[in-house]
């Protein structure tokens, strides 16, 4: 199976949530920044297949990733885009399950992306710098 691409959501004001949390967790709690971002190569790698305990579906096209690091649950909200490009949309900490408003939130982007793709989608780099 080739790798799926995988693209961060952006904000209309050029904020790119996912990466921006990721980047506050790095300087956090290196582990937990390392494990999340394994998660999102697995999904890069496995796409529609992913299942438990790394992913699962939420509802209305909102799946999440999961991470656990210690006693902390880790999630970040995707959806995919088309048949297989994934589209990463808010990350979450110390949840055990994804409040409804995140989920709403996640499914909103997902509409804003498939509205302008362009506008909507950032691409990330590895060595841009997650180490």
């Amino acid at each position: 199976m080739p790798a799926t691409k995988v693209f961060f959501y952006q904000d209309d004001d050029g904020g790119v949530p996912v990466l921006d949390w990721l980047r506050v967790l790095r300087g956090r709690n290196e582990r937990a920044f390392r494990k999340c971002f394994a998660v999102i190569r697995l999904l890069q790698h496995s796409g529609y297949e992913l299942r438990r305990p790394h992913a699962d579906m939420l509802r209305d096209g909102v799946y999440e990733l999961r991470a656990k690091v210690g006693n902390v649950n880790y999630r970040i909200l995707y959806g995919f885009v088309g048949k297989d490009v994934a589209l990463l949309a808010s990350g979450l900490t110390k949840e055990k399950t994804v409040p409804s408003q995140e989920i709403d939130r996640a499914a909103a982007r997902i509409e804003k992306y498939l509205a302008n793709p362009e506008a909507h989608g950032f691409s990330y780099k590895e060595e841009d710098g997650d180490g």
